[in-house]
């Protein structure tokens, strides 16, 4: 992960949540445990690559837990750890400021694509 170089708290919870899915991976979590291709259907867009990348840093950070199930075939799911559960306010905030933004200052003529809205 890269370093913190201004100190600042906010640039150190960006460098572990910022980026397109990290935010986005933990309000799914949110709704409760999920396997691999559950996130990948959730999340169409992202590849298999960076949902695992993603998963592993989350996993790395103590928010995400990995649970392995000895099933045939293997079954994996991944939970917020109750460290990541304390993302449920940030989750919120974005959220917030995400639905305020399509409402107050996207032109008129812009498509509002339906967005997953995380139970809260």
């Amino acid at each position: 992960m890269k370093k913190n170089v201004s100190g600042c708290s906010v640039e150190e919870a960006m460098l572990l949540l910022g980026g397109r899915w990290r935010l986005l991976l933990v309000s799914y979590l949110l709704d409760g445990p999920k396997r691999f291709n559950d996130l990948r259907r959730d999340m169409p867009n992202i590849s298999q690559r960076m949902l695992t990348l993603d998963l592993r840093a989350l996993e790395a950070a103590g928010l995400v837990l990995r649970t392995v199930y000895a099933e045939v075939p293997v079954k994996v799911e991944y939970c917020l750890t109750a460290e990541g559960q304390r993302l449920r306010k940030v989750v919120a905030v974005v959220q917030e400021f995400g639905l305020w933004l399509k409402e107050e200052h996207l032109p008129a003529t812009q498509t509002k694509a339906s967005v997953h809205e995380p139970a809260l």
